[in-house]
């Protein structure tokens, strides 16, 4: 799951910041996810 997020992210040209603004969470999140360090 990490690296598919990883991916996909960086496919867009995207930072963890843009992402979690995307999915309105924030970016510890997102960094926790890529990480594995959490799933919800």
């Amino acid at each position: 799951m990490a690296e598919k997020l990883i991916a996909l992210r960086k496919s867009r040209g995207w930072s963890q910041e843009d992402l979690a603004e995307q999915l309105d969470v924030s970016r510890q999140s997102v960094s926790k996810w890529e990480s594995g360090g959490s799933l919800r």
